[in-house]
């Protein structure tokens, strides 16, 4: 029996061949520890970690040390948001939305319950938050802001680089999760006043297991307590042996994807509004989520009037899709983009969410459209 068509590249991706060529001699023959700098082994593996960040720093527009690396995205979100405020005075305020990844929420909620104050804004029906809303909700004591540059679920785009500038004008640091948007779309850091930008390798096809903080450095200092002790690793921001093979992946990873962006961007934009246009012939009853323009060239996320939502995943056995955000879907509870958005619960649960990525091909999208209509007819009689 041959694996399903895979087609939940939000959740993860698979590791490009030319990825996993480069990790290899890093476990076998280049096995030695980035901080041992008193040998051959150590001198070889500390060149190769420098090399990486330097691939990475390119794709950002960045100075590479600038970058701290961490296990991913989850950290580096925990690490600026709990660094700054932990770092800041007890009275300080953060502001973030509704519909961030709960890598971001559940690190406010936590700050919020020590005693910080914590600002949730809402977004409209695309899911983004309005540039003016972050204005307005600036205090004195606002010492960040963080919005994430794309939706991990629904695919929208946000207003960076507006909502970036309002935080530089009023003082406030900005921080970014570009989990999804980083490899997918140009973030260029030279031009974007980010201040904090949290980014993971297995979003554009390297390995599981590590990610980076990226700090801006020179402008001002950024008090940046850091949450993991001993050792005093990257900059004494996030200590712990470096998984060296992992973060050559990254970086190779990361120089792939500076190259390939453009022209992949368009195949697979094109391979999703292919998808889309064909069920939406084949099919009534469907909505699409997320803004129709504005969003992650892969993305696909819609609802299915009349079916029920673990009927329709259930059946869907010979395609790997989502019914929303990977990393809460042992969460039985309706999504909380799709709630935030304002759809109804009933059809936010038949929702499904596509991740159309880089290996994905026209005839697996032709296959699922054809693949989804069966089963939901089916589902419907």
């Amino acid at each position: 029996m041959s694996p399903p068509i895979f087609l939940d590249n939000h959740s993860t991706t698979r590791v490009d061949p030319r990825v996993a060529e480069a990790m290899w001699p890093y476990f076998v023959e280049h096995y030695g520890n980035a901080a041992s700098i008193n040998h051959w082994f150590g001198e070889v593996a500390g060149k190769a970690v420098e090399a990486a960040r330097a691939q990475i720093s390119a794709l950002l527009g960045t100075e590479p040390a600038a970058l701290a690396f961490t296990s991913g995205a989850t950290e580096a979100n925990n690490l600026a948001l709990k660094g700054v405020l932990h770092g800041a005075p007890a009275d300080s305020h953060v502001i973030t939305t509704v519909a961030e990844h709960r890598a971001v929420l559940d690190p406010a909620k936590k700050l919020q319950r020590s005693g910080y104050a914590v600002t949730l804004l809402p977004v409209d029906a695309y899911g983004r938050v309005e540039p003016l809303r972050v204005a307005e909700s600036l205090r004195p004591n606002t010492v960040l802001v963080s919005v994430m540059a794309a939706n991990n679920e629904v695919g929208t785009l946000s207003h960076i680089e507006e909502i970036a500038g309002i935080c530089r004008r009023h003082g406030a640091l900005f921080h970014c999760d570009g989990a999804q948007c980083v490899g997918k779309l140009p973030l260029d850091l030279s031009k974007i006043p980010i201040d904090l930008l949290s980014v993971t390798a297995h979003k554009l096809y390297g390995p599981k297991g590590v990610g980076a903080l990226f700090v801006r450095r020179g402008e001002r200092r950024i008090r940046l307590e850091a949450q993991m002790d001993g050792g005093g690793h990257e900059g004494r921001l996030r200590s712990g042996t470096l998984p060296v093979p992992l973060i050559i992946g990254f970086g190779q990873a990361a120089e792939i994807v500076a190259q390939e962006m453009s022209r992949e961007g368009e195949r697979v934009a094109a391979l999703r509004d292919r998808l889309w246009v064909e069920l939406s012939h084949r099919l009534e009853g469907l909505t699409l989520n997320g803004h129709p323009t504005d969003r992650l060239p892969g993305n696909l996320h819609f609802s299915v009037d009349g079916v029920d939502g673990d009927a329709l995943m259930n059946s869907l056995r010979e395609i790997a899709v989502s019914s929303g955000s990977a990393c809460t879907t042992a969460n039985p509870e309706p999504s909380h983009v799709l709630r935030a958005m304002g759809v109804a619960d009933a059809r936010s649960r038949s929702s499904l969410r596509f991740g159309i990525g880089r290996f994905n091909t026209l005839e697996e999208i032709e296959f699922a459209a054809g693949y989804v209509e069966e089963q939901v007819r089916r589902l419907r009689d």
